[in-house]
């Protein structure tokens, strides 16, 4: 039975703006990490792999046009918990990418090592089943819209078990932004 259903609504889910980027976050309390991935490993000068997913750890995060503050200012991530990619290092700053490709520069003390992810981007109100368990037959705990930032509890390479507006479930690894395919996070 479908419990409840968590939308993308006026205020929350996702909203961007050209030089401003909203979001409804879902607090994040424990951070995952990376135990396998069919992502090349390379590791960055801090010595943690490039890329990696990490989260935002403030409410307002700005993002510049280069690494120092000395760049412009390009947007600003107003969502505390939002999943980034980071695909660049450059002394304290780091380059991140959005679910939707928006790219920057960030100073690593604004980002965390939990685990976040957007439900189905891209595929604008449309919903996604959240399962009792890892399969398709162990009914459905709640639905989520496309857009829903969830904390990752852990994936296995397959299924990502996450926690969405206190709902705790499981989706299709395939179906999240914020861990690759095939990767296990614990």
């Amino acid at each position: 039975m479908v419990c409840a259903i968590l939308a993308a609504c006026a205020g929350g889910g996702l909203g961007y703006y050209k030089h401003h980027k909203s979001h409804h976050a879902v607090p994040v309390e424990e951070p995952g990490s990376i135990t396998s991935s069919i992502a090349p490993i390379a590791l960055g000068p801090s010595g943690l792999p490039v890329p990696r997913f990490v989260s935002l750890k403030n409410d307002k995060v700005n993002v510049r046009k280069g690494p120092s503050s000395e760049h412009a200012l390009a947007f600003t991530f107003q969502e505390k918990g939002l999943p980034v990619e980071i695909t660049a290092e450059f002394e304290g700053w780091r380059r991140v990418r959005d679910s939707e490709g928006s790219e920057g520069w960030i100073l690593h003390n604004m980002l965390s090592g939990k685990r976040t992810a957007v439900i189905a981007p891209g595929r604008k109100g449309t919903y996604l089943n959240l399962m009792n368990g890892p399969n398709v037959e162990s009914g459905a705990e709640a639905r989520l819209a496309s857009g829903v930032v969830a904390e990752i509890k852990s994936c296995d390479g397959n299924w990502c078990r996450i926690l969405a507006s206190g709902y705790d479930g499981y989706v299709d690894q395939n179906m999240v932004w914020g861990a690759y395919p095939g990767e296990a996070v614990n």
